[in-house]
C-alpha cells in the first residue's frame, strides 16, 4: 500500500546537439507501470544518432521498470540509435544486464526451422547411408550364392532336388487359383477400358492389339512377380527367420550343413524355374479375359480375335516379357533370404523383416522392369 501512495517515475527528454538525451527519475517499479510506459511514450529524441540515458535520479528500479527500461533500448537499437547509459548503480546495472540475457536467452526459440531443418538433413544422409550400406550388403550377398552355385556345379549331388520340387509346387502349382483369376480380371479391365477409349475413334477392333502387347510385354509379368513376391518371398523370409529364431540354422552349420547350399539355392532355382511358367500362365489367362470381353462386348467373333492378335503380336514381344521372369525370380528370391537370414531374436524381428522382404522386392521388380525397358528401347525391340 504504501507503495501505491507513492509518485511514479518520470522522463523527460531533450537534444544536446545532434545527440540525444533522455533523464529518468523517481520509481520505476511494477506498481507503476502503465504511468511508466506513458513516460517513456513522451520522450522525444526524434533525429538523434545516439542518446544519451542518465539514470542518476531513479529512486527505486525493480524487474518490472527495467524489463520496460531495455524494451525502450531495444527499441531504439533496431532504429540504428546508438546508447549510452549514466548515472546507474551497480545493482541497476546489473539488473538492466539481467534484462539483455534474458533477451539472448530468448533468441533459441525462434530457432525452431533451424533446428528441423537441421535434424531433417541429417536424418537423410542417415538414410543415405544406411541404404548404400544394405545394397552394399545385399551384393555380397549375391555374391555368396553365386559361389555356391557356381560350386554345385562341381558336386551336383549336393543339389537338393527333392527340396526343389518341394518349392516348386508350392509356388507354381498352388499359386495357380489366384494367378488366374487375377489375370483373368485383368485382361477383362484392360480390354474394357482400351475398348471404351477406342470406340471413340471408330477403332474398338486396335483393342485386341492393346491387350495382346500390354498383357504379354509388361503387365503380364510384372503382376505375376508382385503376386509371388508378396506370397511366395514373404513366406520364404518367415520360414528362414524362424528357422533363425529357433537356433535351427545353428545346429545346421554344427553338423556340417551349409544353410546357403540347403535353404537359400533349392529356394532360387525352384523360382527361377517355377516363375516363367507362372508368367505363360498369367498371360494366357489374362488373354482369354480379355477375349472374353472382345467376343462378348465388341462383337468379334474367335477368327478376328486371334487373327488380329497374331498380327499385332510378334514372337519378339512374347520373349521379351519371358526373359524377365528369371531375373525377377533372382532378384524376389535374393531378398527374401537374405532379409529371413537377417532376423534375430524374436517374432516382432519375423514380421519386421518379412515385410522389408516384400517391399523391396517389388521395389527392385519395378526398377529392373524399367532397366529392362530401357534397354530394349534403346536396342530398338
Amino acid at each position: 500500500m504504501a507503495e501505491l501512495r507513492r509518485a511514479p517515475g518520470w522522463a523527460q527528454s531533450g537534444h544536446d546537439g545532434a545527440a540525444g538525451v533522455a533523464t529518468l527519475g523517481g520509481r520505476w517499479t511494477l506498481a507503476f507501470v502503465p504511468d511508466l510506459e506513458a513516460a517513456l511514450a513522451k520522450i522525444d529524441v526524434k533525429g538523434a544518432r545516439n542518446v544519451r540515458v542518465d539514470i542518476a535520479a531513479v529512486e527505486a528500479l525493480d524487474s518490472g521498470g527495467a524489463w520496460l527500461i531495455h524494451r525502450q533500448f531495444r527499441r531504439w537499437r533496431e532504429a540504428g540509435i546508438d546508447i549510452e547509459l549514466a548515472g546507474a548503480s551497480d545493482a541497476q546495472a546489473a539488473l538492466l544486464e539481467r534484462m539483455e540475457a534474458a533477451e539472448e536467452e530468448r533468441k533459441p526459440l525462434a530457432r525452431p526451422f533451424e533446428g528441423a531443418f537441421r535434424a531433417l538433413a541429417e536424418r537423410a544422409g542417415e538414410n543415405t547411408i544406411a541404404l548404400l550400406r544394405e545394397a552394399y550388403a545385399l551384393l555380397a550377398f549375391l555374391g555368396a550364392v553365386a559361389s555356391t552355385w557356381s560350386l554345385s556345379w562341381y558336386r551336383p549331388q549336393r543339389v537338393r532336388l527333392t527340396s526343389i520340387v518341394h518349392h516348386i509346387e508350392r509356388i507354381g502349382i498352388d499359386a495357380l487359383p489366384i494367378l488366374g483369376l487375377l489375370s483373368f480380371l485383368i485382361g477383362i479391365v484392360l480390354a474394357f477400358q482400351g475398348a471404351d477409349q477406342l470406340r471413340a475413334y471408330g477403332a474398338e477392333v486396335f483393342t485386341v492389339n492393346l491387350l495382346g502387347v500390354s498383357i504379354l510385354r509388361e503387365i503380364g509379368v510384372l503382376i505375376t512377380s508382385i503376386l509371388v513376391a508378396g506370397r511366395t518371398g514373404s513366406a520364404f523370409t518367415a520360414e528362414i527367420g524362424t528357422m533363425k529364431v529357433n537356433q535351427e540354422i545353428d545346429a545346421m552349420r554344427t553338423i556340417g550343413l551349409d544353410p546357403m547350399e540347403t535353404l537359400v539355392l533349392p529356394r532360387l532355382i525352384a523360382l527361377a524355374i517355377a516363375l516363367p511358367l507362372l508368367v505363360f500362365y498369367a498371360n494366357t489367362m489374362a488373354l482369354i479375359g480379355g477375349m472374353t470381353l472382345s467376343l462378348l462386348s465388341l462383337g468379334l467373333s474367335l477368327e478376328q480375335f486371334l487373327e488380329q492378335l497374331s498380327t499385332a503380336v510378334s514372337l519378339s514381344t512374347y520373349v521379351i516379357g519371358l526373359i524377365k521372369a528369371p531375373v525377377f525370380a533372382v532378384l524376389i528370391g535374393l531378398v527374401a533370404c537374405y532379409e529371413g537370414l537377417k532376423v534375430s531374436g524374436s517374432a516382432e524381428s519375423v514380421g519386421i523383416h518379412t515385410t522389408r522382404s516384400v517391399v523391396k522386392s517389388i521395389f527392385l521388380v519395378i526398377l529392373a522392369d524399367a532397366a529392362f525397358s530401357i534397354v530394349f528401347s534403346y536396342l530398338g525391340i
